[in-house]
């Protein structure tokens, strides 16, 4: 049996095992889908209507609740709808949960397939290896979320920014304009690929067409209202800043935590959170700019796209992370489309980091959603686990950023240039 036909059957595995997880696993790890996913979708189909039955007299009634994103304002971008209204396609036969997971596995399958090649790379086959087991390790959240049909966009974007900069470029915008996230793949990208204008254009193109179709459906009033979404939203109980509110509560202090029933999530609460919620977001902005700024004087020095990129990308989606006063388990797959890139380039250097993110994985399974509730009353077990995993992740952002600063520049030797362009040939190779 081929190297290449293994993964495969390693991948059909993986998807239908953590498919069931989402089935069997205690605290709705599904919930996303069945309870927003598919009554955002549902109602848009419908005329931007609501259908309930009436309890009383057991007839069904319509309310009219409006578009979201056009109308109405949304906590994502406006083709986050897009996957969502596509899953209806499978959604009226086999259940909207089902053919989500089947949605998410065919992007899966296509961005696995361009990554695979042949199977004849080992770079690329312990890329594949490694996405697997991310997969497995995160779990559910891996899965049934929005931000998985972000990550196979975000992997195939990347794989063809040297090759084909344009369509990576494109690809990377569409995910943006489904999950805010990718703008960091997006921002090392102008930085790092030497056909930067090429990139932007890709990006302004995307962005041009979506606003514009936006606006004829008259969407214009909210068109970035998930970005004043994001900045008016209090600490989350997952974000690493609220490690120390967890603590304190956890040690009989003042510290609470409480549930936002508009965005469906559990927030910390406790000792100057007033003064620390409107912080975090130009602090996140600060860091997000120092590390571009840093990335691009190493770029102006002529560093190539292998070395700099994906210590680059990754270290501007930790910071998005690690500085983000908003901290769902489902942001750790973010991390692991600039990890896929690394090990496919330089294997040995980027095996660390790759085990280290397989830890903040499994860390974040155990938290949620086997121990989610217990978390919540800010119990020592969870509370130490998703400590360990706030400093690991904390310790990936130094590790990148360490990376960045230390990037070789202006390879002048022969040996040298011959080295980094067979290096960057590994992206083109396969695809």
């Amino acid at each position: 049996m081929s190297r290449r036909a293994v993964l495969w059957i390693a991948f059909l595995a993986v998807h239908l095992v953590v498919a069931v997880f989402g089935w069997i696993m205690p605290n709705g790890p599904m919930g996303d889908v069945y309870l927003v996913y598919e009554k955002w979708s549902s109602e848009f189909l419908n005329g931007g209507t609501y259908s309930y039955t009436d309890s009383d007299s057991n007839h069904v009634l319509s309310q009219y609740v409006g578009y979201v994103g056009l109308n109405v304002g949304w906590v994502y971008p406006q083709l986050a709808l897009i996957p969502m209204l596509l899953t209806w396609v499978l959604g009226w036969a086999i259940g909207y949960t089902v053919a989500w997971a089947v949605l998410v596995t065919a992007v899966d399958a296509a961005a696995f397939a361009v990554l695979v090649g042949r199977g004849r790379s080992v770079g690329r086959n312990t890329a594949a290896c490694f996405w697997l087991a991310f997969i497995l390790l995160l779990g559910p959240v891996a899965l049934y979320r929005i931000d998985a049909i972000t990550v196979p966009l975000g992997i195939l974007g990347c794989l063809w920014l040297v090759r084909r900069p344009w369509l990576g470029s494109v690809l990377l915008a569409v995910a943006t304009w489904i999950k805010v996230w990718p703008a960091a793949l997006l921002a090392a990208a102008v930085i790092a690929v030497r056909r930067r204008l090429v990139v932007v254009g890709g990006a302004a193109v995307v962005s041009a067409v979506t606003l514009g179709v936006i606006v004829l459906l008259g969407g214009g009033a909210y068109a970035f209202n998930f970005v004043m979404d994001q900045t008016s939203r209090s600490l989350q109980v997952e974000s690493p800043v609220s490690t120390f509110y967890l603590w304190d509560y956890m040690l009989g202090g003042t510290s609470r935590v409480y549930y936002d029933p508009d965005l469906l999530t559990f927030y910390a609460t406790g000792p100057n959170v007033n003064t620390v919620i409107p912080v975090m977001t130009p602090l996140l902005a600060i860091v997000v700019l120092g590390v571009a700024g840093l990335g691009a004087y190493k770029a102006w020095r002529q560093a190539s796209f292998a070395s700099l990129f994906p210590p680059l990308a990754l270290a501007l989606v930790t910071a998005f992370i690690v500085f983000n006063k908003v901290g769902s388990p489902q942001y750790i797959v973010w991390i692991s489309v600039p990890l896929v890139i690394g090990l496919m380039l330089d294997r040995r250097r980027w095996l660390r980091p790759a085990i280290l993110a397989l830890g903040i994985c499994l860390a974040t399974q155990i938290i949620y959603p086997l121990t989610y509730y217990d978390l919540l009353k800010a119990l020592p077990f969870p509370v130490v686990i998703i400590t360990i995993r706030n400093l690991l992740m904390i310790a990936l952002f130094v590790w990148s950023t360490v990376l960045v600063a230390r990037t070789s520049v202006r390879p002048r030797r022969p040996d040298a240039i011959a080295s980094t362009t067979a290096t960057e040939s590994v992206l083109t190779g396969g695809i």
